[in-house]
């Protein structure tokens, strides 16, 4: 064939032919040409290539082989961008070897998996199920590559992945028939430890997208770390919204973390990243270094963060990648260089830039791929060949082929490509790992937001909160002054104890009254010690026994017994009241005969009880240390510090248990002294002549202890209120029961003088005196007892009396009636209402008296009682006017 360039069909007939001329050889349709295709005219009038000869030879027509193949041109990994070129570039070299297959040719049918494992299960379906038969499926991305191979094997399928990662993937049990030229992504974390160990981390964090992949490569991981030393402290996981897992790094103060997932899901959870600020230079993340360069900078309708939002947040990230490109310049089996490689890829990208294209790094696994596959076809030609058998021969149900394919291609040998690049954000090179050899090759050009790796937590520094040394001062000042009022009124009862108004106030029992409030205000100074003034090793010693350098019982011994003297003193006092003077009169009299001892032996039983209580509780459980956590405080100002506040408390193993009993059986007695001194206020004794003072003493004490016990429970965590409350409690109920006691007995010695003269009195007679009152005041109660029987007789007299007046007007008034009724024709004269005889008693009784001096003596008083003229009236007789008056 001629072809004429530039020239019309006129314009070829012409004698002298132009320079702009060739010749092109075309062959018959069965035959191709061997040497040049066109020769050109040169201007010295010769024609190009004349050395080589053109030739026509029969077309030779081979046996196609397909190969069924998924890319994810979109999605979580959108890799077949530039695999897919990388994978028809490879073909086509194939293809074009006659010494590779050469009886056959390589045809690629594909189609988008999108990287989801739904859309992949109605593709090979059809790739299964349409003509022609596929020989190899070669599918991309871990959870479709997973999905995939499970299911080849039920039709004798080989499969090679070029671009899945799962370790799972490893499981020859699970996929018997499964290939891959792509690492797995476990092949990452030994550079992640050695990073670790290189900048001192020993606690990390992860987030992981939760699929097969990233899971079994996250439980490699923390097998590695733990190796390691390294801990992963907090671990959380996603499935479409990584929200509330990044909410929970931030809250658990995560800094150094492994991000796992795709790069959909990395833009998902960057841009929450950003909202949460994890991010900056107390923070550093670790990601997969497969996605493109650019991914953060991608536009996704998903997220509502800018790209300037994005770039932010991903500033000082660290990438770990696989060096997929063999870096030395040799010749493989393509018989491309890895330059020679790229320039060709680049050329079928049509100039597409390399970091807006998916998969660009997963490129060369692609390529090496086809080839792998390419020369174990080759290797099984010949073995097939011998049984008679040849690849065009396969269908699903051959297992001889695919086990002669499984043999070729489980014994082919390539270089291993295992050398990890670390990478930062930008992105910039900063070493090598060799994890064949454990070798870290660092470049030293790493550079930090804040000048150096930042801490992996944050520094929390221990502050012990004490007590306010001004509260406990001021505190301390009131309880001083209480005990010197204690020692004044203990001295004064003790100075006066021969007074006989004193002495009718038990004195004893308010000499340890004086005693136990005294005690109670001394714990009132071990109450606000804590590890301020005495060491933590003695701090327990303070709460429960004697102190090595102190000579007094500390805090809990002093407020127990000190509680015990004072109210059990003051319980004793109200109780013997109420058990004589509210029983029955005969056996009023068998107790009205007061015997002291009772009353000490009262006061031992209830102080015994405490001291057996608190020693059952010492050598049982016994008080130790205890240190409370709050929650932690930011100091001001920009410190990566944490301030963690602690506080002391003397507590034991079942502390509860032992305070409601405790708790339990002082209410009892404080609700029970209430209600005795309710019952006994109206009660007069010279016996105990202050049992009222008591009583509104136990009513104080009661209410401030039922106030206060559930409100220190309460605040114990803020030492300053929890120490108000009890101190302030314990002083108001002490100062309270000494000026209620002991200030109205000073007050009526000093004022009456009663201090002077009794005492001398005392002096001069002794003991006889008391003894001759006591006599007076059992005779004056026999003569009362005496009088109230005569009383009693007379009111049942005058009973008797009014019974028998009315009887006798019920028959006068019959009578009347009568005498009416049969003079009623002829009336009679009436009588006079004046008439005394109409006011006589009927026969048998005496006659009435106007006498006053005639009444019985105890009415002598009453006359006034009755009408002005000396009789008594009807309407008059009701006991309501006949008050007998006593005394």
């Amino acid at each position: 064939g001629i072809r004429y360039r530039g020239l019309t069909q006129e314009q070829v007939h012409v004698q002298i032919l132009p320079v702009d001329y060739e010749i092109e050889y075309i062959c018959r349709g069965n035959r191709v040409i061997v040497g040049p295709k066109v020769r050109k005219c040169l201007p010295n009038g010769t024609w190009t290539d004349l050395t080589l000869r053109s030739r026509c030879f029969r077309r030779h027509f081979p046996k196609k082989l397909y190969i069924g193949a998924l890319f994810p041109m979109s999605g979580g990994w959108p890799g077949g961008q530039a695999c897919l070129p990388s994978a028809q570039m490879a073909l086509d070299l194939v293809n074009k070897r006659t010494d590779i297959l050469p009886d056959y040719e390589l045809e690629l049918i594909y189609y988008d998996s999108m990287c989801d494992p739904g859309e992949a299960t109605k593709l090979l379906y059809d790739l299964l199920y349409t003509e022609p038969i596929k020989i190899v499926l070669m599918p991309g991305c871990s959870s479709v590559s997973t999905l995939v191979a499970e299911a080849a094997r039920m039709w004798n399928l080989i499969v090679l992945s070029y671009g899945s990662s799962s370790p799972a993937l490893s499981n020859r049990q699970r996929f018997p028939t499964f290939f891959r030229t792509h690492p797995s992504a476990t092949l990452h974390n030994p550079t992640r430890v050695q990073l670790f160990q290189k900048w001192k981390w020993t606690k990390i964090a992860t987030i992981q997208q939760t699929t097969e992949v990233f899971t079994s490569t996250l439980d490699d991981l923390e097998q590695r770390v733990k190796e390691a030393g390294i801990e992963i402290s907090v671990r959380q996981s996603f499935l479409t919204d990584p929200a509330v897992a990044v909410k929970n790094l931030k809250r658990q103060d995560a800094r150094i973390i492994v991000g796992l997932f795709y790069e959909t899901e990395a833009r998902k959870v960057f841009c929450e990243v950003f909202k949460e600020k994890l991010y900056g230079k107390k923070y550093v993340w670790f990601l997969i270094g497969w996605y493109a360069d650019n991914w953060f900078k991608i536009k996704d309708p998903s997220i509502n963060c800018t790209v300037e939002n994005m770039t932010e947040a991903v500033e000082g990230h660290v990438t770990t990648e696989i060096v997929m490109l063999n870096p030395e310049t040799v010749r493989g089996a393509s018989n491309l260089t890895s330059q020679e490689f790229l320039e060709q890829l680049m050329s079928r990208l049509g100039g597409k830039n390399p970091e807006e294209t998916g998969g660009f790094q997963e490129a060369p696994l692609a390529y090496d791929a086809v080839w792998a596959l390419a020369l174990a076809l080759n290797k099984t030609v010949e073995p097939l060949k011998a049984k008679g058998r040849r690849l065009e021969d396969f269908n699903y149900n051959n297992h001889d082929i695919t086990a002669e394919i499984y043999r070729a291609l489980n014994t082919s040998s390539f270089e291993g490509v295992s050398v990890s690049v670390v990478k930062c954000s930008g992105y910039k090179k900063i070493g090598y790992y060799d994890s064949t050899k454990g070798n870290l090759s660092w470049f030293g050009n790493d550079k930090w937001i804040g000048g150096a790796p930042p801490a992996d937590q944050t520094v929390v520094i221990e502050e012990f909160r004490f007590l306010s040394q001004k509260l406990f001062v001021s505190v301390s000042v009131f309880a001083g002054l209480g005990i010197l009022l204690g020692i004044v009124c203990l001295t004064f009862n003790i100075y006066n104890s021969n007074v006989r108004y004193i002495q009718n106030s038990q004195p004893y029992l308010n000499n340890m009254t004086a005693v136990g409030c005294m005690l109670s205000l001394a714990a009132v100074f071990p109450l606000g010690i804590d590890g301020l003034h005495v060491h933590r090793v003695r701090f327990p010693v303070v709460c429960q026994k004697f102190s090595v350098k102190c000579s007094s019982q500390f805090r809990l011994w002093l407020l127990g017994l000190g509680f015990s003297l004072a109210y059990g003193s003051m319980f004793t006092k109200i109780w013997w009241v109420h058990t004589v003077f509210t029983k029955k009169d005969e056996k009023k009299d068998k107790r009205k005969h007061l015997e002291p001892w009772k009353l000490y032996a009262t006061v031992g039983v209830l102080l015994g009880i405490d001291i057996l209580s608190l020693m059952i509780w010492q050598i049982v459980d016994p008080l130790h240390i205890t240190v409370e956590k709050f929650t932690r405080e930011a100091p001001k100002g920009d410190l990566d510090v944490l301030i963690q506040p602690l506080l002391e408390h003397c507590s034991s193993e079942k502390m509860n248990t032992w305070l409601g009993v405790v708790y339990g059986y002082k209410g009892l007695l404080l609700l029970l002294g209430i209600f005795l001194a309710y019952e006994t206020k109206s009660v007069s004794t010279e016996k105990i002549n202050d049992h009222r003072a008591v009583g509104m003493a136990i009513y104080n004490v009661a209410v401030l202890c039922m106030i206060t016990a559930p409100v220190t429970m309460i605040l114990s965590s803020q030492q300053d209120a929890s120490f108000a409350f009890a101190s302030l409690a314990i002083v108001f109920s002490v100062y309270i029961t000494l000026v209620v006691l002991f200030i109205p007995k000073m007050r009526r010695l000093i004022t009456r003088g009663e201090w002077q003269s009794e005492q001398q009195e005392t002096m001069k007679t002794g003991s006889s005196t008391n003894n001759n009152d006591e006599e007076k005041s059992r005779q004056l109660e026999r003569e009362n007892k005496e009088l109230q029987k005569i009383i009693q007789e007379k009111e049942e007299r005058v009973s008797e009396l009014r019974n028998q007046l009315t009887e006798r007007q019920a028959l006068r008034s019959r009578r009347r009636l009568s005498g009416q009724n049969q003079n009623h024709s002829t009336p009679a004269p009436p009588a006079s209402q004046n008439d005394p005889k109409s006011l006589l008693p009927p026969p048998g009784y005496p006659l009435p008296s106007s006498d006053n001096h005639s009444l019985p003596p105890s009415f002598s008083n009453s006359s006034n009682l009755y009408q002005p003229d000396g009789k008594i009236g009807r309407n008059n007789c009701h006991t309501s006017r006949l008050q007998l008056l006593y005394k």
